[in-house]
């Protein structure tokens, strides 16, 4: 259920609105607009109807959401979510041009990884402290040394850092390393992780799982919400098919359905994608075309020397070739 306040409507009102949510077993989930402020109410909606709030000072409306993902959903909130990181807000007027390493592999790779990305046009810099691996016998990555590595490559560049987070116990660790938590793919479903990061304020990038639908996939964007955190940014990641000439089938029908059903953000991974360097430009290039609002692209200083998916990792020069191509895309479609 969304509560529409009338508009410019004063503080003690909305205060009044979210105090009546809490008495009936609900959850307020206050979005403040510069003129208007709308309530989501999260709950068993059997105990109440819209006849409890429409008569309180101050609501304009009240409107049921028809989606099973209430906060997510378009119904909830009309105009698209920005996401903040430092003082940049990124989303359809500032794409997030994620880049780095799958893996933190020792302090000069990752330096000079973030450098490279930096001069090539990235704006955030990713790389893998922890890494969840299919084969138990691959490199699992360096754990809590690998964040303090990241930490100085942040303070080499200044970019933001994303890094995934694969335990609920080691948010609050991961917390003080990095801007953006990734709940990769093997996680997505992870409903204590997901809960964990929700409590927190940071950005999450939650990717879809390999084999989620998009109802699945929106509902657990919908439990970290549902905890607080509503700086969520979705990921299209490649779900496993019956192909077998990509590592995945990038599924980018499913990035204007979202831009329809949900106001969050959608960038496109075109990395894991399809595991192949040589269409990870063209797949990237498709993702901006059909409406994502940025990439997640692995780039290396040497790719063929990465420690993990050296197949579908970018040279700095390859990189920065996709990133004006994304510029100039993003002219033509403006």
């Amino acid at each position: 259920m969304v509560i529409v306040m009338e508009r410019n409507a004063p503080q003690d009102q909305v205060e009044s609105v979210v105090e009546r949510i809490s008495e009936i077993g609900a959850k307020a989930h206050p979005v403040i607009g510069e003129e208007r402020t709308i309530i989501g109410v999260i709950g068993d909606e059997r105990k109440f109807d819209e006849g409890m709030f429409r008569s309180l000072p101050g609501v304009e409306n009240v409107m049921r959401i028809l989606q099973p993902f209430k906060l997510v959903s378009r119904e909830f909130k009309k105009e698209a979510t920005t996401i903040k990181i430092g003082d940049v807000s990124y989303g359809a007027e500032n794409k997030f041009l994620i880049a780095g390493p799958c893996s933190v592999e020792n302090e000069e790779q990752i330096i000079q990884a973030a450098e490279g990305v930096k001069a090539s046009g990235g704006n955030l810099f990713r790389g893998g402290a922890y890494k969840p691996r299919t084969n138990p016998y691959h490199f699992q990555g360096l754990g809590f040394e690998g964040l303090k590595l990241l930490q100085k490559a942040k303070q080499a560049t200044g970019l933001p850092i994303v890094t995934e987070v694969v335990e609920a116990g080691d948010v609050e660790l991961v917390e003080e390393y990095c801007d953006v938590f990734q709940i990769g793919t093997r996680n997505m479903q992870n409903y204590r992780l997901l809960k964990a990061v929700g409590k927190t304020q940071t950005p999450v990038l939650l990717k879809r799982g390999m084999s989620a639908t998009l109802q699945e996939f929106l509902m657990c964007a919908e439990y970290i919400m549902a905890e607080g955190n509503h700086q969520v940014i979705l990921c299209e990641r490649g779900i496993r098919t019956f192909v077998e000439y990509t590592r995945n089938t990038l599924d980018l029908n499913i990035v204007p359905v979202i831009k329809k059903l949900s106001h969050l953000p959608i960038i496109v991974d075109p990395s894991h994608g399809t595991g192949r360097r040589d269409i990870v430009t063209a797949m990237g290039l498709a993702g901006i075309a059909a409406g994502a609002d940025g990439l997640i692209v692995e780039v290396h200083p040497h790719p063929e020397k990465s420690v993990s998916d050296a197949d579908q990792t970018l040279s700095f020069e390859a990189y920065a070739q996709l990133v004006k191509k994304v510029r100039k895309l993003e002219s033509a479609l403006a």
